[in-house]
């Protein structure tokens, strides 16, 4: 058997198969459904991590304009960030069975104001005011968050969630290798990764409204 590294991906290759790729577009709102889903999570997995892998020298170097940059300061907040996400995630279970709300309400609620909070972070005048807003964004993430991961399988027929699942989470993950490229390009000393991390988020809550599917109260498509 030829073990060479092009025959072993020719053999691995051939195996894959559009069994479970077809059913997820197999009309014309399934397609809609389907592609909307994964571009939130395009745009979600670029806007998120440009905005947390950045945040710490952010807040280090902003927190040293404010006179407060110490390490202990900075992973301080950071860690107070981390523990307001709690109950932000807690909420999503609540809201997302509301009639009022649902997953889509929820989701684009959620996903806008965690963009408008990232951006009204930039405008933050001391060390206070950019942690509070920050506390903010990790509430409404959570909530973002928890809403995206219960909703995206629900939005796929039974037998193909799990490739659905894999063609979101692919997409994600290759957008968010793109935030380090955009963040490198970018003025780090300036507050550009923020607006661009923000705006992200914006066109996603808004994108999250054009979902053909609410499937809350639904045991599947």
């Amino acid at each position: 058997m030829d073990t060479s590294v092009r025959a072993v991906l020719r053999r691995n290759l051939s195996e894959l198969s559009g069994e479970h790729v077809r059913p997820l577009f197999a009309s014309r709102k399934l397609a809609w459904s389907t592609s909307l889903i994964i571009i939130l999570w395009a745009l979600i997995g670029l806007a998120f991590p440009l905005y947390n892998a950045f945040v710490t020298y952010y807040l280090a170097t902003r927190g040293a304009d404010f006179g407060d940059g110490s390490v202990y300061i900075t992973y301080r907040n950071q860690t107070i960030l981390s523990v307001i996400g709690v109950p932000g995630a807690l909420l999503a279970g609540y809201l997302v069975e509301l009639p009022l709300f649902g997953r889509r309400g929820t989701l684009a609620i959620s996903t806008v104001l965690t963009g408008v909070f990232i951006l009204a972070s930039t405008t933050a005048r001391s060390s206070n005011a950019l942690l509070g807003w920050n506390c903010a964004y990790s509430f409404t993430s959570n909530i973002m968050y928890g809403v995206l991961y219960a909703l995206t399988p629900e939005l796929f027929p039974t037998k193909d969630r799990g490739t659905g699942n894999a063609l979101a989470a692919a997409a994600n993950r290759v957008f968010g290798v793109m935030a380090p490229i955009i963040a490198l390009y970018a003025n780090l000393t300036t507050s550009v990764p923020m607006f661009v991390s923000g705006a992200l988020f914006l066109v996603a809550g808004v994108l999250s409204l054009l979902l053909p599917f609410e499937s809350r109260g639904k045991a599947a498509l």
